[in-house]
């Protein structure tokens, strides 16, 4: 079968790699359908890696996809030949203390697909097959695109985001960093009952999808960082701000607009950077982080498959696996892509 496997930094090979064998009791052989490509993804393709984390064996990229039910191992029911799922990539131990609390996210064991936090590395789903247990598969409703379907993880990130918030009943949001992410939070932000949506970026391109997905208004905050003043006046006019970005000015700003006892969710992963502490204490603001999802991975699934929400303004282009290299390329490219799938049938 093909794989999309990265080697090192710009060292992205389409490779044949042997077939897994017939699924086991409880497993899945699955024929991938589609895949999008994931910020992670990218650092793995332009720097092998991201922090301390490096690639230190050929891994197989991927962590978002959906594909078709090839053959089913014994014992599995509810599934069919044919079926298309999406596949979840999160494969919590179940055992350690933070799954014992509840906190499967925050698994100290976790596999996650195509990461390389692990060694041997997590191989991810970036290839024409592979078995996976029967519970990490969600099928999708009849007539789903494999592209939609594939979006359940990112979208599920972002479920997972706006439940840290509290309710978001008629209340004014504020979007960090439309990427991917930030424009999926926006759809998630917007569907938990937002009464207005700010979108909020440094470039204008992403802005258009972010205003299709249901963002009221669309800021660009340019180098003078004055594009969000009038929600700054006052102590304050919005009352959930999500940094989709992981950038120090957006957190300062986000934190300048906030009105008192509002709350920031960090979503973007960014490095270490200094905090306006004293904003944080005065207004007494809520602070809460965001990693992954769990059950939501279930809850994007069902809004996609019963069409309950549009992601498709998401999904800018889509390509062919033999076109990897450049579609990787292009993917990081904010100024002419959103989400960048490739088709492995």
């Amino acid at each position: 079968m093909r794989a999309v496997v990265a080697h090192a930094a710009h060292d992205l090979r389409l490779e044949e790699w042997p077939e897994e064998a017939d699924p086991s009791e409880g497993e899945v052989l699955i024929h991938v359908a589609a895949g999008g490509i994931c910020g992670s993804d990218l650092h793995y393709y332009h720097n092998g890696g991201f922090g301390t984390v490096r690639l230190r064996e050929p891994m197989i990229l991927g962590h978002e996809a959906s594909g078709t039910v090839a053959a089913l191992g014994r014992g599995v029911t509810g599934l069919a030949p044919g079926d298309l799922v999406a596949i979840n990539p999160s494969l919590p131990c179940g055992h350690c203390e933070e799954c014992q609390r509840g906190l499967r996210n925050h698994c100290n064991n976790m596999l996650f697909r195509g990461s390389a936090m692990r060694f041997p590395h997590a191989q991810g789903l970036f290839r024409g097959a592979l078995i996976v247990p029967a519970h990490l598969l969600y099928p999708v409703g009849s007539g789903v695109d494999a592209g939609l379907a594939a979006l359940a993880e990112p979208f599920a990130v972002c479920l997972h985001a706006v439940k840290q918030a509290g309710s978001l009943l008629g209340r004014t949001v504020l979007v960090f960093g439309c990427g991917p992410i930030g424009c999926l939070t926006i759809a998630a932000a917007r569907f938990a009952g937002a009464q207005r949506v700010i979108a909020c970026d440094v470039v204008p391109e992403p802005l258009k999808i972010a205003e299709r997905l249901g963002a009221d208004e669309i800021v660009i905050n340019g180098a003078d960082a004055t594009g969000l003043d009038r929600y700054k006046a006052g102590k304050g006019r919005i009352d959930v701000a999500f940094d989709c970005s992981g950038h120090p000015a957006a957190v300062a700003t986000a934190i300048e607009c906030l009105r008192p006892r509002g709350t920031l969710v960090a979503v973007g992963l960014g490095g270490a950077m200094p905090f306006p502490l004293p904003s944080v204490v005065t207004k007494e603001l809520k602070i809460a982080g965001s990693f992954r999802f769990d059950a939501e991975f279930g809850e994007a699934v069902d809004l996609i498959s019963n069409r309950r929400i549009d992601l498709s303004p998401t999904i800018s282009h889509t390509f062919e696996v033999a076109r990897a290299v450049e579609a990787f390329e292009l993917a990081g490219d904010r100024s002419h892509s959103m989400k960048v799938q490739l088709t492995f049938t």
